[in-house]
């Protein structure tokens, strides 16, 4: 079951400054959404306020907990339930195979979870074609790599995927085909997902972008469903 997301006066500060404000900002649950800027314009600061990474002032909505208002320890005990990171640099363990990597949420899951986690990784990673095999990520290709990242965000089955830069790393022919196995992983499931892009071929393939200057929502397109 996917989350809708309502922002209301979202302002994130670091000091005397200003990084972030967002008035308002409503998103249906099962939406796609892309987040685009040049860079250092907040795209990033937008992401890690919605996850609860970053402390924000005003509300932040999901459903029908307000993630600003809660703890740094509820915060993370809503993300670790609802949401689903993946990052650029993909920050996988290098001395483990991308099954582990991938399933390394059932590590913290309870006794009755485990297996499920690890039975969803293991189908995450053959939808999105990573060899079945015991080697460590350290010698898989960018792709290969990134692929184990999306996996591993999608083995708990996370009603929110929050996505920085997912194709930044790629060639173009390993950007378009994840672009492909991303968006119909989160069509199928109903998630939400938002990614943050300078992608134009992810761009396109989701149903609104969002644009951040100098800290704020300067726009808002819808885009289509391709």
């Amino acid at each position: 079951m996917s989350l809708s997301l309502n922002l209301s006066d979202l302002t994130v500060v670091a000091g005397a400054r200003t990084l972030l404000r967002v008035p308002s900002l409503s998103l249906p649950a099962g939406s796609l959404i892309g987040v685009r800027g040049p860079s250092g314009a907040g795209k990033s600061t937008l992401l890690y306020a919605l996850s609860g990474l970053l402390a924000a002032k005003g509300s932040v909505r999901w459903g029908q907990t307000d993630l600003a208002q809660l703890s740094a320890e509820r915060r993370t005990a809503f993300r670790a339930a609802h949401m689903g990171l993946i990052f650029q640099d993909y920050l996988l363990f290098e001395e483990l195979s991308p099954r582990a990597n991938a399933s390394l949420a059932a590590l913290f899951s309870t006794s009755g979870d485990r297996a499920q986690v690890n039975a969803r990784a293991a189908d995450r990673l053959d939808r999105l074609g990573v060899p079945r095999d015991s080697r460590s990520v350290a010698s898989f290709s960018g792709g290969e790599r990134q692929r184990v990242a999306v996996a591993r965000a999608l083995a708990t089955d996370p009603a929110i995927l929050l996505a920085d830069e997912p194709t930044a790393s790629l060639d173009r022919p390993a950007a378009d085909q994840l672009i492909d196995d991303l968006v119909a992983l989160v069509r199928d499931s109903g998630k939400t997902l938002i990614a943050v892009s300078h992608d134009l071929h992810l761009l396109d393939r989701l149903d609104r972008v969002l644009t951040i200057r100098d800290g704020q929502l300067t726009d808002d397109t819808r885009v289509g469903t391709a």
